[in-house]
């Protein structure tokens, strides 16, 4: 064994360390949740550094070393009881979940993916960022796409068909999925509108090849930005890791070469960060509150609303499955329409309609002009005329989860006093909770 003399080998630091993150970043996070100074003040006398363990924390999902357990895993376990399935992954976003799906079924440059003509951005240009051309298909009266239309649109280039659940509501998935088994088409569900919801007593996001979520706070649930993406396919797994993570993480061995053929490929990074996880754990876990709640007041105010001439109310694909959080009927005309929101809005009914002559939306296919450099110009107008008439004539009547039994029976007798004012009642006409 070398000697050494005294002073000729370091002896490691002395020192205490500054964490790298700590008690400012923490007041910072605080900051945005709104406390007044007084309280911001209290909490700077409370925290010091010296309170943290040395090194202070880590907010990534992987790190080696952490003061807490990782938040990211008990976000997948929880989500994995949610929803039914067997995988499940957090995500930077629900775009990015999206992306990782789109790759994972198949699509790519020579592919075409269908997609509904209604539904935000997002789904056709993760088919598009993949490298596939989306295909619109119209919807019915659900406002959710037409398992009808689908057929039609199949060649021998299209891989998937992406049904979104939107607005709080459900795809006729018996319909969907029935077509794309027969045609060998994987079933990407878009579940960003409405997390919580079922068909046929199954969740979405469990009932196709894989389920995307956006958790973010445009949503029902989620703090920031956040994506979780669900599968009972673990090939389908690791195929939308590999894209979503590409720095291998996710693998048994980080490093190693593929195990089979196909697995492994250039991806790129959409892995959920510790600090998103922890807020969307504890939002995960308020959803099954929120979705009773809301579907509760809708279907009392749903009941309290008669059949009316010149309304047609939305198609509810399974009533018993919706969110709820929107009530959407269509009047016969945009006309009429806009003399209903007039007095909706005049008694104080939280409403919407848009019209002939609104801006663009990027929830309606014409108006998705990120994708309209796609091969075969996929935002032609025309194209799905339902969508293009439903969308525009739709009066929207936001919701509150937290109206109280009184309150719903209030909104629901001014709701049917102005259509009363508008409209015949008439026994024959379309209900409320029409299937």
């Amino acid at each position: 064994m070398i000697e050494h003399a005294e002073g000729t080998v370091f002896r490691g630091r002395t020192g205490r360390s500054e964490p790298k993150i700590g008690v400012d970043e923490f007041l910072s996070i605080a900051e945005r949740f709104g406390f007044n100074a007084a309280t911001m003040g209290r909490l700077r006398n409370l925290l010091s550094n010296e309170q943290l363990p040395e090194g202070g924390p880590n907010l990534a999902r992987y790190a080696t070393a952490r003061p807490a357990p990782p938040v990211g895993e008990a976000f997948d376990e929880l989500a994995k009881e949610t929803f039914g399935v067997r995988f499940a992954r957090g995500m930077s976003s629900g775009t990015g979940a999206l992306h990782a799906a789109m790759v994972a079924v198949g699509a790519g440059p020579g592919t075409e993916v269908i997609c509904p003509a209604i539904g935000f951005l997002a789904t056709s240009s993760a088919a598009a960022l993949a490298g596939a051309t989306p295909v619109f298909c119209d919807v019915d009266e659900s406002l959710h796409i037409d398992p009808a239309g689908i057929e039609p649109l199949i060649n021998e280039r299209t891989v998937a068909v992406v049904p979104t659940h939107h607005f709080g509501g459900v795809v006729d998935m018996d319909g969907l999925m029935a077509v794309a088994r027969r045609r060998g088409l994987k079933v990407v569900e878009d579940c960003a509108q409405s997390p919580g919801a079922s068909f046929a007593g199954r969740p979405v996001g469990s009932i196709g090849d894989i389920g995307c979520f956006s958790i973010s706070c445009y949503k029902i649930i989620g703090g920031g930005e956040g994506g979780l993406l669900t599968t009972n396919d673990e090939r389908l797994f690791e195929r939308a890791m590999q894209l979503a993570e590409c720095g291998g993480f996710w693998r048994p061995n980080r490093f190693a070469p593929p195990r089979y053929e196909g697995e492994l490929f250039v991806g790129t990074n959409y892995r959920m960060s510790e600090l998103e996880a922890a807020v969307d754990l504890v939002q995960l876990r308020k959803l099954p509150g929120i979705v009773k709640r809301t579907r509760d007041v809708f279907h009392r105010v749903a009941a309290g609303l008669q059949p009316r001439r010149g309304i047609v109310p939305q198609k509810l694909n399974d009533p018993e499955g919706i969110v709820g959080y929107t009530l959407r009927f269509f009047p016969e005309t945009c006309e009429l329409a806009a003399r209903i929101l007039a007095d909706l809005r005049a008694a104080r009914i939280p409403a919407g309609h848009r019209g002939r002559s609104a801006g663009p939306d990027w929830h309606l296919y014409r108006h998705m002009f990120p994708v309209a450099a796609c091969e075969g110009s996929p935002i032609a107008p025309g194209r799905c005329p339902v969508a293009e008439d439903l969308f525009d004539r739709c009066v929207n009547i936001h919701i509150d989860p937290w109206w109280s039994p009184e309150d719903a029976d209030a909104a629901a007798g001014v709701i049917d006093r102005v259509l009363g004012k508008h409209c015949e009642a008439d026994a024959d006409a379309p209900g409320w909770l029409r299937v």
